[in-house]
């Protein structure tokens, strides 16, 4: 069975907002970090660890922020939002920005994916995703024929 979805442009400040999420909660090991650089008022009082622990973790949250504001701007990064229809089988996913030109993603380039309430996220690397919401597909059966291709491939449980 193939699945062809309809056109979708993946919305810029949505990109950002999605992989500042996603790797965020990848990075959570950081969040304790910046708790025990606060917490260590408690050993030498003074103010300077709490400013110190919480400017940490918002210059490394404003790191990644400039990252994914930089994909959106560079000339490498456009593709990321072009308007594409997608055809996706066992074997790959065809990005068609039109009935001639498309580019084949294979399914060990994809490196796990989330399902969210309307959409299905696939990540190639941490700055560049797939943006596959609930309403660009034709019909229930095509959505569940991709959670099931995701979970064969191993990239979503249960």
């Amino acid at each position: 069975m193939i699945i062809k979805t309809r056109n979708y442009r993946l919305d810029k400040q949505e990109y950002i907002k999605m992989a500042l999420k996603s790797i965020l909660l990848k990075m959570w090991w950081t969040i304790p970090i910046a708790v025990a650089i606060c917490l260590l008022y408690f050993w030498i009082p003074s103010v300077w660890w709490i400013v110190g622990g919480v400017l940490a973790y918002g210059l490394f949250v404003l790191f990644w922020l400039i990252q994914f504001y930089g994909v959106t701007q560079l000339e490498q990064g456009k593709m990321l939002f072009e308007r594409f229809s997608y055809e996706i089988n066992s074997q790959q996913i065809l990005m068609k920005l039109n009935a001639r030109e498309g580019m084949p993603l294979k399914w060990d380039q994809i490196q796990r994916a989330e399902v969210g309430k309307d959409y299905y996220l696939l990540f190639v690397n941490k700055a560049q995703l797939i943006h596959l919401p609930f309403k660009i597909f034709n019909t229930d059966n095509e959505r569940k024929f991709l959670v099931s291709i995701l979970r064969t491939k191993g990239l979503i449980k249960s």
